[in-house]
């Protein structure tokens, strides 16, 4: 457990260090004053945690500073920690009930998206899963042969098709290869495209459609990749695919190279989605499990 924490806490060194770094400085303060509440809503806005969730931090707080007594430093830590953790759900468990469950991964273009299928391939993998991945994103012949390189790294097998041909028929191929070979799980990677660019989401929603006449009740679940380092501009991007495919669960991809972690909480409040998994590092361990108390006490370590 202590090695998990210490995985999120070199992980989020960096938001930690940035706009964290402030507010626990901040919170260190002798005296709770006017000037520190003003000190510590723009500390946390800068953190990327968006303004209205900020503010209603800030209301809650006061409140708590007052009904409480609140005077010292570790009472008031403590107080923003329990304000922090109640702004994030707990990730639902991911639901393998179906046979094979299809899941779908979605994102723009650099959000990490076909790394990130690679990382959960292996983690289902390890857990006695048999999954099989689909290289949907033939847009960009790269990815393909990316995720190809990463599917034969891991001994996995990959359903791919030619570059610059029908995703729609790769995600088709995919789910018939999963049901006709049993496989417990398969992760269908789809080309990134920019949520502005109408085309390009018209063929992300006819993927999707074909993945349930490919079978009934699928895609069973629906990820959005987003790249931590572009912080609250992702918020916008996330809208648009989460009307377009119906997402259900976001990865928070590159946490360990933003500064911009804060942007957890604007993703639960604005969005309404759950943070399935967060990327840590590099290496396929790296790809962990949502902790929102490892989250919270990393980034205010």
């Amino acid at each position: 457990m202590s090695n998990i924490f210490e995985k999120w806490k070199a992980g989020l060194a960096r938001t930690s260090k940035a706009a964290f770094g402030q507010i626990a400085s901040l919170v260190g303060a002798t005296d709770i004053t006017d000037e520190l509440w003003d000190d510590l809503e723009a500390a946390l806005i800068q953190a990327d945690i968006g303004v209205e969730t900020t503010l209603a931090i800030i209301e809650s707080l006061e409140g708590r500073v007052k009904r409480e007594g609140i005077t010292k430093s570790n009472q008031f830590r403590n107080a923003l920690r329990e304000e922090l953790l109640a702004r994030l759900d707990a990730p639902p468990a991911i639901d393998f009930s179906q046979k094979p469950t299809i899941i779908l991964i979605v994102g723009v273009n650099g959000s990490g998206k076909t790394t990130t299928i690679a990382k959960l391939g292996k983690r289902f993998s390890q857990e006695g899963k048999k999954v099989l991945l689909g290289a949907a994103d033939t847009f960009r012949a790269a990815a393909v042969d990316q995720l190809e390189i990463w599917a034969d790294r891991l001994q996995l097998p990959v359903i791919s098709g030619q570059p610059g041909g029908d995703a729609g028929a790769v995600a088709y191929d995919t789910v018939q290869a999963a049901v006709s070979r049993h496989v417990d799980v398969a992760l269908i990677d789809t080309a990134g495209r920019l949520h502005t660019r109408y085309n390009l989401m018209e063929e992300l929603k006819k993927v999707y459609r074909v993945v349930g006449k490919a079978l009934p009740g699928a895609p069973h679940a629906v990820w959005l990749v987003m790249d931590a380092t572009t912080g609250q501009n992702a918020l916008h991007q996330a809208r648009a695919f989460k009307e377009a495919v119906q997402v259900n669960g976001i990865i928070l991809a590159k946490l360990d190279s933003s500064a911009r972690g804060g942007m957890a909480f604007a993703i639960q409040h604005e969005l309404g989605l759950p943070i399935i998994f967060a990327g840590l590092g590099e290496k396929p361990d790296d790809l962990q499990p949502f902790d929102r108390e490892a989250f919270v006490d990393g980034i205010l370590s």
